[in-house]
């Protein structure tokens, strides 16, 4: 008798005798085509990914277990652990929100942290998601056991220290692409006396009002956090590694003048309540604008050269013609070769009195402060660093496949997926947004919609077909990342620039993004080529699943005529 999994199924310590068989071999089941078996899915994360996940599985699939585990005290993600100020999505809010649950209300039109964590708790409460998620759970260990055909995962309760013990046929990783923070590589970083803070675990803690500040970072996160606390603190001193384009580039003929956010006002918010089709009418024209910057994108095109042209202009207004700082901050690589922002004020700020642009290099933290290579000491009273994440794209914990193969050392010099959802030697693992996803423009919320549609799919069959394991082919994953190497080097994200894209390096490999746009990937994942997946099954014949010759088409009440009504129905889109 195998042990007992959370919610109650029995752990199959072994798959043999699935079906009786006879003496000859084989035996007809009594089930119809078509019947899915128990399935128990467990999944890290409640984010975006986790909430769509268990909220479609509802809808689209039977007879499965659902286990989410997450870290934090609620659901919400990135969302629910970025609380810098300023903190705020670079997209704009009409679509950064699932296509299946519009908001009529969001109050700008690029919202805040706070905004958008209250519209997927809402949406958690709303369709009762929560009783799919653990809270303060933290996934430390999952291992796959090939005999059994599934995943054993190791959880600690953060609220009470136990650990527990789940298992799982299928394991989803919605852990996200930023979320394992770090702290930047300098000398003495850790002797500092005064406040050091990471953007990304900020304390409320802490107060600027009056201080000497300084900010290392000039990301998505750096950009924010400035303009939002200069006008508060005595002093702020930021720190211009490597130039970055700040530029309209996401839905510019949407936003305010020059990129910027605005409020909609209650007239506006009431119109897109009242008219639906309206409101669906101007969220498809900024999703098609989004779609379309990917053009920006190719080395060469017109649209590149017209966004770089576009944005010189802009940067250079917006830092007052000051020749230093344009100098400084405006890259020669192509534009989005780093993820461009609109980084609303940010660029004016840099120009206020109490701001220091620094472009020489620090030595050291000392405790009093920062001490450049030119002998100078800054002396602060807190040190905030927008540095970035890890985005090695394995998880925080150990990830052990087939073989005691450890995905943190098969990925140890570049992580490379199929189709970013899967990787060989790990069966039955599947990952939101893994390595080479379309994550460098638009929305990541219809990424994360086509991932799970992908899944469910997948786990359907799996369901249906007395599927054992899946995993996909080496030689597909080969194929894949040629093809991903030769097409990254027509393009901006190739150029010389330190990116999150390439894990913080200059010239690396291109790890985080699609060759291609997000349609080309949402067309890539609508067909499933399943013949680039590696199969074992429960029994020794594949068509056992074929069963007693019905099919769960044509149960009782149903409509067993149905193909009578679209002759057309069953070919397969272009």
């Amino acid at each position: 008798m195998g042990s007992i999994g959370t919610n109650g199924t029995e752990r199959p310590e072994s798959l043999s005798g699935y079906y009786e068989e006879a003496d000859t071999g084989y035996k007809i089941t009594e089930e119809r085509l078509g019947t899915p078996r128990r399935l128990r899915v467990v999944m890290v994360g409640a984010g975006a990914s986790g909430l769509n996940m268990a909220r479609h599985m509802e809808l689209h699939m039977e007879n499965y277990e659902l286990m989410i585990y997450e870290k934090n005290a609620d659901v919400g993600g990135t969302w629910y652990e970025n609380k810098y100020p300023g903190c705020a999505c670079d997209i704009p809010s009409h679509n950064y929100q699932f296509t299946w649950e519009s908001n009529p209300n969001w109050s700008n039109f690029y919202s805040t942290s706070q905004e958008i964590l209250k519209y997927f708790k809402g949406i958690a409460d709303k369709y009762a998601l929560y009783k799919y998620i653990k809270l303060n759970h933290y996934v430390q260990d999952a291992k796959w056991d090939e005999e059994a055909g599934i995943w054993n995962v190791k959880v600690k309760d953060n609220t009470t220290g136990a650990i527990v013990e789940d298992w799982g046929h299928i394991f989803i990783n919605g852990c996200g692409i930023l979320n394992n923070w770090k702290w930047p590589s300098i000398p003495g970083l850790k002797s500092f006396e005064g406040a050091l803070i990471h953007s990304a675990a900020w304390d409320d803690s802490h107060n600027l009002n009056g201080k000497d500040v300084a900010v290392l970072g000039c990301g998505s996160s750096g950009v924010q956090i400035i303009p939002t606390i200069q006008p508060d603190v005595k002093s702020l001193t930021t720190f211009i590694r490597t130039p970055t384009w700040i530029t309209a580039g996401f839905a510019q003929n949407h936003a305010g003048p020059g990129g910027s956010n605005f409020a909609f006002s209650d007239k506006q918010k009431q119109e897109f309540r009242d008219d639906p089709k309206k409101y669906l009418e101007y969220r498809k024209s900024i999703e098609s604008e989004l779609n379309h910057r990917f053009k920006l994108v190719i080395m060469g095109s017109q649209e590149q050269e017209e966004a770089r042209l576009f944005s010189i202009n802009e940067m250079k207004t917006k830092l007052g013609y000051d020749n230093r700082l344009a100098k400084a901050m405006i890259p020669d690589f192509g534009v989005a070769c780093r993820r461009p922002t609109p980084g609303n004020g940010y660029l004016e700020s840099l120009t206020a009195d109490n701001v220091r642009v620094v472009i020489d290099h620090i030595q050291e933290v000392v405790p009093e402060g920062i001490k450049l290579t030119t002998g100078e000491i800054l002396k602060i009273d807190a040190f905030i660093c927008a540095t970035g994440f890890d985005i090695s794209f394995f998880p925080r914990f150990k990830v052990t496949g087939r073989n005691g193969t450890v995905l943190s050392e098969q990925w140890a010099d570049k992580p490379e997926a199929y189709f970013s959802v899967a990787t060989n030697n790990f069966p039955n693992y599947f990952m939101f947004l893994g390595p080479n996803s379309p994550v460098g423009h638009g929305s990541v919320l219809p990424i994360i919609e086509h991932n799970t549609k992908y899944f469910i799919n997948f786990m359907k069959k799996i369901q249906t077909q007395n599927i054992k394991t899946v995993s996909p082919k080496v030689e597909a994953i080969r194929d894949f990342n040629i093809h991903i190497t030769e097409f990254m080097k027509r393009t901006a994200w190739a150029t010389p620039c330190r990116s999150w894209f390439k894990n913080g390096t200059v010239d690396g490999p291109i790890v985080a993004l699609h060759p291609g746009g997000r349609i080309h990937w949402f067309h890539m994942l609508t067909d499933i080529r399943y013949e680039d997946f590696d199969f074992t099954y429960m029994t020794n014949n594949r068509f056992q699943y074929l069963g007693d010759g019905f099919s769960t088409k044509e149960t009782v009440g149903k409509d067993n005529a149905w193909y009578f009504d679209d002759p057309e129905e069953g070919y397969r889109p272009y």
